[in-house]
């Protein structure tokens, strides 16, 4: 364990995750409530809510595999 790990996450980058991510809940909440197969208001925003929250985490973890990826491909060219 000779070599100094470097941190990868900054507080610039969650911030710029986290904004990325609530965007992307709104866009997809407008988008799916209206599909929604209920008259109840409460109802189309549960379900859209927690349909657009499912779509978050799967937009989040692929905002981090991108992450992941470029910083190697990054790695590998200096190599």
């Amino acid at each position: 364990m000779s070599q100094q790990e470097k941190k990868y996450v900054t507080p610039v980058s969650i911030a710029v995750d986290a904004i990325l991510v609530v965007a992307f809940f709104l866009f997809i909440y407008t988008v799916v409530s209206p599909h929604v197969p209920s008259n109840d208001g409460r109802m189309i925003k549960l379900w859209g809510g927690l349909t657009a929250a499912c779509m978050s985490g799967v937009f989040w973890l692929c905002i981090q595999m991108f992450r992941v990826v470029l910083r190697a491909q990054r790695e590998a060219r200096r190599k």
